[in-house]
C-alpha cells in the first residue's frame, strides 16, 4: 500500500525569458496542455511572457486551472495585467520568499523547464526542503 498523497497540482519552474530556441516556448506549451488534459491544476510564478507564460498559455488552452503566484515587484518586468486575467486564480505576494514558500504549499509535485538563475535556486530550494522532510 501506498503512502503517497494523490497529485492535484504540478508547481512549474521555469524561465520568464523565451530561451534561445522556438523549441523551448513549444515544450511549455506542450507541458501546460498536458497538465490541464490530465486534470492537474498548474502552480506556477504567475508570468505571462517566455516559457513561463507558454506554460500558462497551454493549460489555460487546454481548458485546465491556472494558479499564478507572483510578487507584486515582478508583475510589470515578468507579466501583463490582461494576461494574469486569465488565469483561473492569482495570488500577488511581497516578496519571494512569500512566493516560493506559497507555490511550495499549493503543490503536490514539482517540474523545472529552462529557466536561469531563479529558476536553478528554486528547485534546489524544494529538493531541500523535501530531503528534510
Amino acid at each position: 500500500m501506498s503512502c503517497m498523497n494523490p497529485i492535484r497540482a504540478v508547481c512549474v519552474y521555469c524561465g520568464s525569458s523565451p530561451g534561445r530556441s522556438e523549441i523551448y516556448r513549444e515544450a511549455g506549451l506542450a507541458l501546460g496542455r498536458s497538465l490541464a488534459e490530465t486534470g492537474l491544476r498548474l502552480i506556477y510564478g504567475g508570468g505571462t511572457k517566455g516559457i513561463m507564460g507558454a506554460v500558462a498559455d497551454g493549460a489555460i488552452a487546454a481548458g485546465g486551472k491556472v494558479t499564478g503566484i507572483i510578487p507584486r515587484f515582478l508583475i510589470s518586468k515578468e507579466a501583463t495585467e490582461q494576461a494574469l486575467g486569465r488565469l483561473d486564480e492569482l495570488h500577488i505576494t511581497e516578496n519571494m520568499h512569500e512566493r516560493k514558500h506559497m507555490m511550495f504549499e499549493k503543490s503536490d509535485a514539482f517540474v523545472a523547464l529552462p529557466g536561469g538563475i531563479g529558476t536553478v535556486e528554486e528547485i534546489v530550494e524544494i529538493m531541500t526542503w523535501a530531503q528534510l522532510g
